[in-house]
């Protein structure tokens, strides 16, 4: 079965951390000002992207230019967050029907020493180098020599609820960072229950005498407390097919495929990929350049770039889809690169809703929850309600 002639499918696109503006709540987070999307764009002077642009985002928030258009051909607005938090796991659980009342715990002073203990005794290791609130490619060049001469692991964590190992692919191996990866993901449970341990392989020194990291992170999330919208899928007879970390962020629970990916643009092509499945199934795609490389290191105009990269492919990703697909294309949270800080920031996330074969939009204006995504994901394969924590947009877009 071809492409044109397969059943329509929801798909969802995450842009990691492009943040649409500060909700009313940021100046708790320390994050009052930030907007991603605006704030970038502003700092280099305007951003080129003409096809996003059709499809409403200059009518999301301001976008220097990306001005709004009086007939966007899709709906737009944007979702506040209803969970405490701003991180990864946080974001998309919500989007799939999970809101959390408590944030993941942090740890701005590093990890205490019983976690630590308790780490080395159960990998072996006679202590580990680190532990502290580090930037992950300055400690890898802080601490990289004396982890390829002790064997010692690096740990970190930042701002969001992470327990982070570095590790040299070669000097400690791929396999052995994994391995110890996994055992500090099931050791972090009730207080210490951390949202994420992430596995941040390295290589190197380079001709600069630099380490780098590799594309072969890895991230170990703590499995969704309860049923999430992919579940409910799952049960239906509907596959997920996601795209990127979908998979670790859920734990692999209700997730039928998840392949990794190098970076934006190779992800991108995993996207049209999936999108032009023969057979019927949801669509769950994860970019995480624009946070994971641009966003955490404030490069204001490596995001830009890669905001304006991923509109050049969007004909191929809107070419692929047939008459009735539901395209959904938001974020997580933000990750302001113009700002002081370095972290995630409690933004609202941009809400683009593009129905194949439908070249009109409605304002969806601002949503009470991430949890709407999901919601209307169900409805679309008819199971409208079966989660209850979002409101279905469907019909709106549909209509317009």
């Amino acid at each position: 079965m071809s492409a044109s002639v397969r059943e329509p499918r929801a798909i969802v696109l995450v842009l990691d951390s492009v943040g649409a503006g500060a909700l009313p709540d940021a100046a708790d987070y320390g994050d009052e000002g930030s907007n991603t999307l605006g704030n970038t764009a502003r700092a280099v002077g305007g951003l080129s992207m003409p096809v996003l642009g059709a499809l409403g985002l200059g009518n999301i928030t301001t976008v220097e230019g990306v001005p709004p258009t009086e007939a966007p051909v899709a709906s737009w607005g944007k979702n506040a967050e209803r969970s405490a938090g701003k991180d990864t796991t946080t974001g998309h659980w919500e989007m799939m029907g999970l809101v959390l009342e408590r944030p993941f715990p942090t740890y701005p002073e590093g990890f205490p020493d019983d976690v630590i203990a308790e780490f080395c005794r159960l990998t072996g290791h006679a202590g580990v180098l680190g532990n502290s609130v580090a930037s992950g490619t300055v400690i890898i060049d802080e601490l990289g020599d004396e982890h390829v001469r002790t064997g010692l692991p690096i740990v970190y964590t930042s701002a969001d609820s992470v327990f982070q190992i570095a590790a040299h692919e070669e000097a400690y191996g791929l396999e052995r960072l994994y391995e110890v990866s996994e055992i500090a993901r099931a050791m972090l449970t009730g207080e210490h229950c951390v949202g994420r341990v992430i596995a941040r392989p390295f290589v190197g020194p380079d001709v600069t005498g630099a380490y780098v990291r590799t594309h072969r992170r890895r991230d170990f999330a703590v499995k969704p407390s309860e049923p999430t919208v992919l579940d409910l899928l799952q049960d239906a007879g509907v596959p997920v097919f996601g795209v990127g970390k979908i998979g670790d962020i859920f734990a692999w629970q209700g997730i039928t495929s998840s392949p990794h990916v190098t970076d934006n643009m190779n992800g991108f092509d995993h996207l049209v990929e999936e999108v032009s499945r023969p057979e019927s199934g949801f669509v769950f795609c994860n970019l995480v350049d624009f946070d994971m490389l641009w966003g955490h290191r404030n490069d204001f105009r490596a995001y830009a770039d890669g905001l304006e990269a991923v509109d050049r492919r969007m004909p191929e990703l809107l070419d692929a889809m047939v008459d009735g697909d539901v395209l959904i294309i938001t974020a997580d949270h933000g990750c302001d690169p113009t700002t002081s800080s370095t972290d995630h920031s409690r933004e609202y996330t941009p809400l683009i809703v593009k129905v194949k074969g439908v070249d009109a939009g409605v304002d969806l204006g601002i949503r009470a929850t991430f949890g709407d995504i999901g919601e209307t994901v169900l409805d679309f394969y008819g199971l409208r309600d079966r989660c209850g924590r979002g409101t279905s947009f469907l019909e709106e877009v549909r209509r317009a």
